[in-house]
Protein backbone atom coordinates (compact mmCIF):
# COMPACT_ATOMS: atom_id res chain seq x y z
CA UNK A 1 0.00 0.00 0.00
CA UNK A 2 2.98 2.28 0.26
CA UNK A 3 2.92 2.30 -3.55
CA UNK A 4 -0.44 4.00 -3.34
CA UNK A 5 1.45 7.27 -3.10
CA UNK A 6 2.50 6.80 -6.71
CA UNK A 7 -1.13 6.52 -7.73
CA UNK A 8 -2.21 10.08 -7.06
CA UNK A 9 -0.30 13.34 -7.24
CA UNK A 10 1.89 14.49 -4.40
CA UNK A 11 0.42 16.96 -1.95
CA UNK A 12 1.81 19.83 -4.03
CA UNK A 13 -0.09 18.60 -7.11
CA UNK A 14 -3.20 17.38 -5.31
CA UNK A 15 -5.00 20.73 -5.72
CA UNK A 16 -4.58 20.36 -9.49
CA UNK A 17 -5.98 16.82 -9.39
CA UNK A 18 -8.96 18.00 -7.36
CA UNK A 19 -9.52 20.96 -9.71
CA UNK A 20 -9.54 18.61 -12.70
CA UNK A 21 -12.09 16.43 -10.92
CA UNK A 22 -14.28 19.47 -10.33
CA UNK A 23 -13.85 20.56 -13.96
CA UNK A 24 -14.82 17.06 -15.12
CA UNK A 25 -18.20 17.45 -13.45
CA UNK A 26 -19.01 20.24 -15.93
CA UNK A 27 -17.12 19.20 -19.07
CA UNK A 28 -17.80 15.82 -20.70
CA UNK A 29 -14.48 15.80 -22.57
CA UNK A 30 -12.54 16.33 -19.34
CA UNK A 31 -14.71 13.71 -17.63
CA UNK A 32 -13.77 11.16 -20.30
CA UNK A 33 -10.06 11.88 -19.90
CA UNK A 34 -10.33 11.66 -16.12
CA UNK A 35 -12.18 8.34 -16.47
CA UNK A 36 -9.30 6.96 -18.55
CA UNK A 37 -6.72 8.08 -15.98
CA UNK A 38 -8.75 6.74 -13.07
CA UNK A 39 -9.25 3.42 -14.87
CA UNK A 40 -5.49 3.09 -15.32
CA UNK A 41 -5.00 3.82 -11.63
CA UNK A 42 -7.64 1.25 -10.67
CA UNK A 43 -6.03 -1.31 -12.99
CA UNK A 44 -2.73 -0.73 -11.19
CA UNK A 45 -4.38 -1.25 -7.80
CA UNK A 46 -6.10 -4.41 -9.02
CA UNK A 47 -2.69 -5.75 -10.02
CA UNK A 48 -1.29 -4.99 -6.56
CA UNK A 49 -4.19 -6.52 -4.66
CA UNK A 50 -4.41 -9.54 -6.96
CA UNK A 51 -0.93 -10.51 -5.83
CA UNK A 52 -2.33 -11.58 -2.45
CA UNK A 53 -6.14 -11.58 -2.82
CA UNK A 54 -7.53 -14.51 -4.83
CA UNK A 55 -11.14 -13.25 -4.72
CA UNK A 56 -11.90 -10.81 -7.58
CA UNK A 57 -14.69 -9.19 -5.55
CA UNK A 58 -12.26 -8.55 -2.69
CA UNK A 59 -9.70 -7.14 -5.14
CA UNK A 60 -12.28 -4.74 -6.59
CA UNK A 61 -13.53 -3.59 -3.19
CA UNK A 62 -10.03 -3.07 -1.81
CA UNK A 63 -8.99 -1.19 -4.95
CA UNK A 64 -11.96 1.16 -4.72
CA UNK A 65 -11.42 1.82 -1.02
CA UNK A 66 -7.69 2.44 -1.44
CA UNK A 67 -8.20 4.79 -4.38
CA UNK A 68 -10.99 6.64 -2.61
CA UNK A 69 -8.80 7.08 0.44
CA UNK A 70 -5.92 8.38 -1.66
CA UNK A 71 -8.07 11.00 -3.37
CA UNK A 72 -10.33 12.03 -0.49
CA UNK A 73 -7.76 12.11 2.31
CA UNK A 74 -6.59 15.59 1.28
CA UNK A 75 -10.16 16.90 1.46
CA UNK A 76 -11.17 15.50 4.83
CA UNK A 77 -11.03 17.76 7.84
CA UNK A 78 -12.24 15.24 10.43
CA UNK A 79 -10.61 14.81 13.81
CA UNK A 80 -9.83 11.34 15.11
CA UNK A 81 -10.09 11.77 18.85
CA UNK A 82 -6.78 10.93 20.49
CA UNK A 83 -5.38 9.47 17.24
CA UNK A 84 -3.44 11.45 14.68
CA UNK A 85 -4.36 11.34 10.99
CA UNK A 86 -1.16 9.36 10.39
CA UNK A 87 -2.23 6.80 13.02
CA UNK A 88 -5.64 6.39 11.39
CA UNK A 89 -4.12 6.10 7.92
CA UNK A 90 -1.83 3.38 9.24
CA UNK A 91 -4.86 1.58 10.64
CA UNK A 92 -6.76 1.97 7.38
CA UNK A 93 -3.91 0.65 5.26
CA UNK A 94 -2.93 -2.11 7.66
CA UNK A 95 0.60 -0.81 8.18
CA UNK A 96 0.57 -0.46 11.94
CA UNK A 97 1.49 -3.11 14.45
CA UNK A 98 -0.94 -4.57 16.98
Amino acid sequence: MRLLGTLVPTTTLMPVDLAVRDWARRDPAVAERLRRVDNRRMDYLRTLFSAFCPDPDDVEARSLLAFSLAVANQSLAADHGTRSRADVLNLATGTCCA
